[in-house]
């Protein structure tokens, strides 16, 4: 059965897309820890982000930096932060979150509940700044 991810790619659940090439996608986290916070994921299915390939690995790192220099022009922020987590979905993924302090990547602090206007509004910022 495919994952949530995988889904989300094919186009079969919506999301807020920001960025896409021919082996990784980038999207809004639904319950963001901060506005602007990406999920970067490989098109391929795989559980473990070192289980990528090599090629897959290191396409994803340059993808996610891409969508990080375009989510600091788009969202101020001092920096952004990168987690690569993976135990809530099985499918491998990167995390961009826009900080101000380091507090803003502890991910046991309740998420951000945005209106879909304001999520579409932000997507749009940081696709047009990629």
């Amino acid at each position: 059965m495919a994952t949530i991810f995988t889904r989300i790619i094919n186009g079969e659940i919506p999301c807020y897309k920001v960025a896409e090439d021919e082996k990784n996608f980038a999207f809004l986290d639904i319950n963001p820890l901060a506005e602007g916070h990406v999920l970067v994921v490989p098109k391929a299915e795989e559980d473990y982000i070192f289980n990528l390939s090599e090629d897959d690995y290191v396409s994803l790192q340059k993808f996610a930096r891409k969508v990080a220099k375009g989510l600091k022009e788009a969202v101020p922020c001092k920096r952004v932060g990168v987690a690569v987590l993976g135990m809530e979905v099985p499918h491998a993924h990167i995390h961009l979150v826009p900080l101000q302090t380091e507090a803003d990547l502890d991910f046991r602090k309740p998420k951000l509940s945005l209106p879909a206007e304001k999520m579409q509004q932000i997507a749009n910022r940081i696709a047009e700044k990629i």
